[in-house]
């Protein structure tokens, strides 16, 4: 089995961490707060002083970042990647980010042998600790199956998508579709219990017709319980809607769904909402929560 590095043990690094013990590989982790390196030490991982510590000893590295900042941080800072990284290492980029920041990073790595893949995945936090997310992998077609029992540790499907930068293009189309369900799930409960309806009947009728989306069903059961584990932020959301829009505003293409679902996220960071589910959009809706 391949040694693994995680660098970023947030919701979506650890959950990957945690797969890849599962399922037999040594992981190295590394993360700027220690509480999660603790984790990951009880978990069977091994915790690394910094990235280039993880990138020594690895065969694929894995980079689950929250920004734009932490990435140019762990790839190319004192202690990123970079300067740990050896002739033919595999380092896969799984965020979701500007491609710019992508192609800058896979310079990076180059200049020090390293190939970098684009995967950014499909799927929340409780996904990723279920092994259900679907990898959108991107570039070296033999980096790509190099990197496969990792991916299969990770989800239930990876799709090969082509040249670098068509996994972050693929994860915008998805998160498109993500953003404006979440409002619009998030819409219709509150609509439905406006009127009288019990919104766990609301869940069961609704999930069995045409009217369901796995949003809805994903969500929808954290509306019903009005409680929002941080399964996909709001405010990870709002970021990303950042980066789709403009991205579509460079090929000249309308989104006017994800225009009109922007205020809404904006709304519920500012209600300070922002650290829970997107499915708390609909505490926002029912005016619970002002901001």
């Amino acid at each position: 089995m391949d040694r693994v590095g995680v660098v970023g043990l947030g919701i979506m690094g650890m959950a990957y961490a945690r797969n890849l013990i599962a399922a037999g590989h040594s992981v190295i982790g590394y993360d700027v707060i220690s509480d999660p390196m603790t984790a990951l030490a009880e978990l069977g991982g091994s915790p690394a002083g910094s990235s280039a510590d993880v990138a020594r000893a690895s065969d694929v590295v894995l980079l689950a970042l929250p920004s734009v900042a932490a990435l140019r941080q762990a790839v190319a800072a004192s202690g990123g990647v970079v300067e740990g990284a050896g002739q033919g290492l595999v380092v896969v980029e799984m965020g979701t980010f500007p491609l710019e920041y992508k192609k800058w990073a896979q310079t990076e790595l180059e200049s020090a042998g390293a190939v970098l893949v684009d995967a950014p995945v499909s799927g929340t936090g409780l996904q990723a600790e279920a092994g259900e997310v679907v990898v959108y992998a991107s570039g070296d077609p033999a980096a790509i199956e190099r990197t496969r029992p990792v991916f299969d540790a990770l989800g239930k499907a990876t799709y090969d998508v082509g040249e670098f930068g068509n996994g972050s293009k693929m994860k915008y189309v998805a998160n498109l579709l993500v953003s404006v369900n979440n409002l619009a799930t998030a819409e219709a409960f509150v609509l439905g219990a406006a009127a009288g309806l019990d919104p766990a009947q609301i869940l069961e009728v609704i999930s069995a017709g045409v009217g369901s989306s796995r949003i809805f069903e994903i969500r929808g059961p954290m509306m019903v319980a009005d409680d929002y584990p941080p399964a996909a932020r709001l405010s990870m959301f709002l970021k990303d809607i950042d980066v789709i829009g403009g991205f579509a505003r460079d090929l000249g293409v309308p989104t006017p769904m994800l225009d009109a679902a922007l205020p809404w996220y904006q709304k519920g960071v500012e209600a300070g909402l922002g650290d829970l589910d997107a499915a708390a959009l609909a505490r926002l809706l029912a005016g619970r929560e002002t901001p």
